[in-house]
């Protein structure tokens, strides 16, 4: 890979981690997207995006601490049942491909978002806590695993969705998915090697640079208008999504 290829990777890598830092979702779906466009198998791209995500996250989830946008009760809550999907489901892509899924996934995300945009405009919804963060967090990283992506757009979502607040639940998810990725990754290169290090570095350089900016974002941005981003975004990614699947 020459400097000019490397410098892109870098340009993905930050422009993804802002995004997933400030809205807690993305990375993995924006670099992932690329990778499969590049010929890259699945799991080999989500082994490629969930190492570079170790750094990535590790940064984003001490930031948003840093900030006073984690809730720690949460933070476990979704971190223990989501390593645990996120073996699961690297175990499962390392032998079967998840393509098939992803239909399904981004069905629900576009509802998940059509939620999200009806509350950052005014429309009342229910304002009870999910009661079973644990069960989020296992079908969170078991479906991250196995798409190469998702853990952000499945917990981000259904938490705000339902009621939570922008702030903290930003910040928990992405200090919980530093410890899903850590699980994910090595489940995975244990299964198919690690390779690509140049786009894993690239990727995790321009995300480090701009974690602890998207973590600021975060804490001085008005509530609605992250709502408005996340809800936007959501159903943005899942239209794209759906529509490759039918082409």
């Amino acid at each position: 890979m020459d400097y000019g290829q490397f410098f892109i990777f870098v340009g993905v890598g930050l422009l993804a981690q802002l995004v997933d830092g400030a809205l807690g979702m993305a990375y993995g779906l924006v670099s992932n997207s690329i990778l499969l466009a590049l010929g890259l198998p699945p799991a080999v791209a989500s082994a490629t995006v969930h190492t570079a995500e170790v750094f990535t996250t590790g940064v984003s989830g001490a930031s948003h601490a840093w900030f006073g946008n984690v809730r720690w009760k949460l933070f476990w809550q979704l971190a223990i049942p989501g390593a645990i999907g996120g073996i699961l489901g690297a175990t499962f892509l390392a032998s079967v491909p998840g393509e098939a899924i992803r239909p399904w996934v981004n069905a629900y995300l576009l509802i998940l978002g059509t939620m999200v945009l009806l509350r950052a405009f005014g429309k009342r919804l229910t304002r009870h806590q999910v009661q079973h963060s644990g069960v989020l967090g296992f079908f969170a990283g078991l479906l991250d695993a196995i798409g190469g992506g998702g853990w952000g757009p499945l917990a981000t979502s259904t938490l705000i969705a339902r009621g939570g607040g922008v702030r903290s639940t930003i910040g928990s998810v992405n200090a919980a998915e530093f410890v899903v990725t850590v699980c994910v990754s090595a489940t995975l290169v244990w299964h198919v090697g690690a390779g690509h290090w140049p786009i894993v570095l690239g990727l995790l350089t321009g995300g480090v640079i701009a974690a602890p900016f998207a973590a600021w974002l975060v804490r001085h941005l008005p509530e609605h208008a992250v709502m408005a981003a996340v809800g936007s975004l959501i159903v943005l990614i899942s239209l794209s999504q759906l529509a490759q699947a039918l082409l």
